[in-house]
Parts: C-alpha cells; sequence; structure tokens
C-alpha cells in the first residue's frame, strides 16, 4: 500500500511508479469544482516534477457527475474564456506518463470530460458516459469536441455531442471509448493492472510512445524518429537487449561482456563470441523472441 493524504476534495495515494487520485465530494457525486481544479493541478504538478503514471477514479459509486453547476452558474464570458476546466484537463492529458481513467457510475459533462484526457479508459456495466451541456444552455467546451472523435470517429461523436446522448457501459465498450468492463468491486484492481503492466516496461520508451501518440499528424514520423534515435543511445536500451539476448542463450550478448571486459583489463569469458562476429552468424532478431 502507498502513502493516502488528502488534497482538497481529493484522495490521493502515492506508491513507486503511480500516484492514484480519487475524486470524492459526498453528495455532489464527485461534481468537478474549483476546488477539485485547483487539487488536480497540484497533482500535475508533482508528476510533470517526478512522472508516474496517474490513476484517476471516483468515490461514493460515481467517477464525477459533470461540473459544478452552482458554480457555473455565477460564471460570465471572461470566466469560460480563462478555460478554468479546459486548462487543468490538457495539463492531464499532457502529462509525461500514462493517464489511467477508471470509471464507474456517472461521468457526465465535467466529468467525462476528465475521463477523455486519460490515455486509457476501463469502466463498469453502470457507467453512464456522456455531455449534457446543452441540456444546460452550454456546450461541452474542456477536450469533449476535439478530443471524443479521436476516440470514436467524428460520426459518432457528433451524435453524443448534439444529442447529448449518454451511454451505458456496453455501448461505451462497443464503442471503443472504454477497453474493458469490470465489476465495481473490481474496477479498480483492474486499472492497477494496467499501471503493473507499465511498470514494467522501460519509463524513457513509455514516456516517448505517449509523446509521439499526442502529436499533431504533421509532426509525424519525424518525431518519432527523433525520439528514436535518443532511446537508441540510452543505456537502458543496451541493457534491456543484452538482457534479452542473454536469456536467449545468444552469443552476442556475452561477446559485449567479453569486449566490455577486455576494456577494464580483464580476459574474456570462457567461450565469449569474438567482437568481430557477422550478422550473418548472430541469427537472433526481434522476430523470433
Amino acid at each position: 500500500m502507498g502513502d493516502t493524504a488528502e488534497l482538497g476534495p481529493l484522495r490521493v495515494e502515492r506508491s513507486a511508479g503511480r500516484v492514484v487520485v480519487t475524486l470524492d465530494r459526498p453528495g455532489a457525486r464527485n461534481a468537478v469544482d474549483r476546488a477539485t481544479v485547483d487539487a488536480l493541478h497540484a497533482v500535475c504538478a508533482e508528476l510533470e516534477a517526478e512522472p508516474r503514471t496517474l490513476v484517476l477514479a471516483g468515490a461514493n459509486g460515481d467517477f464525477a457527475a459533470g461540473a459544478d453547476i452552482a458554480e457555473l452558474l455565477g460564471r460570465g464570458a471572461d470566466d469560460a474564456r480563462a478555460g478554468i476546466n479546459t486548462r487543468c484537463f490538457d495539463r492531464i492529458a499532457a502529462l509525461p506518463m500514462p493517464v489511467i481513467a477508471a470509471v464507474d457510475g456517472y461521468a457526465l459533462g465535467g466529468g467525462a470530460e476528465l475521463a477523455y484526457a486519460a490515455d486509457l479508459r476501463i469502466g463498469t456495466p453502470r457507467m453512464r458516459i456522456g455531455s449534457l451541456e446543452p441540456t444546460l444552455g452550454i456546450m461541452p467546451a474542456a477536450g469533449a469536441t476535439w478530443r471524443l472523435p479521436a476516440v470514436v470517429g467524428a460520426t459518432r461523436a457528433a451524435e453524443l455531442l448534439l444529442t447529448a446522448r449518454v451511454l451505458t457501459g456496453d455501448e461505451a465498450l462497443a464503442w471503443g471509448l472504454v477497453t474493458a468492463l469490470h465489476d465495481p468491486a473490481d474496477l479498480l484492481p483492474a486499472a492497477h493492472e494496467l499501471a503493473d503492466r507499465i511498470a514494467r516496461l522501460a519509463p524513457a520508451a513509455v514516456r516517448h510512445t505517449k509523446t509521439a501518440l499526442r502529436a499533431r499528424p504533421d509532426q509525424h514520423p519525424g518525431l518519432e524518429l527523433d525520439l528514436q534515435a535518443e532511446l537508441f543511445e540510452s543505456e537502458e536500451k543496451r541493457s534491456r537487449m543484452r538482457a534479452f539476448l542473454d536469456r536467449k542463450g545468444h552469443p552476442a550478448a556475452s561477446a559485449k561482456g567479453a569486449a566490455q571486459g577486455a576494456d577494464r583489463g580483464t580476459s574474456p569469458a570462457p567461450g565469449a563470441e569474438p567482437e568481430g562476429t557477422t550478422r550473418s552468424e548472430r541469427p537472433q532478431t526481434e522476430e523470433n523472441r
């Protein structure tokens, strides 16, 4: 178990490799108010300084049933242009490591847009997700109009946003809005399982992959090549590839160790492959793992 602390309306549990943030506003169905936004900004600052996977969840059987209507009623044009929720959700989406949204119960309006800012979403059969803003005389403006089409396609996004349709868990799964449904009691463990899988990977490779996934179309493929070039020169890449070859019993791994031993003035290990072994003599490739 990690260290759990209260941060405004959030419960924040920190452990190695991840931070779990649970929205907890009893009686308000975890509606996103200004205090929630401020607390999420504080979490983002922490994760920007020390990148870890973020898991977003909700207490009391709901993810977040919208933005706080009482606050929205008092906001004017300047508040809209300030993008209070928008800038917060953008910051979450831009975090260096993956963000996982574990969606149970209601995820409506601003709650849905918070879920859309995640890289990975899982849910429960009882989840309900959609944008009801037009029923209140406003529009979804914190990410739904540009993130949702990228996830479910332009036609389906238009149907959801222009009709204020709310999807059930089964519909959200069929539309690809979530990747799996779990019983409510199993939802957070499933999110931890995803985080565990991420934790076994090379952190820099995960961060660079997320950067490429979030990039504009005109940045490809140059961005990937630059990021890959950086990874190709990393010690993490070399150590992981050597370990892979060593597990396969491939002589290239021992040859590399022998070369390093020679650099340190030690003798090569018995049976080590000479440094000049040709490519044809080293057939082990990624394809035949």
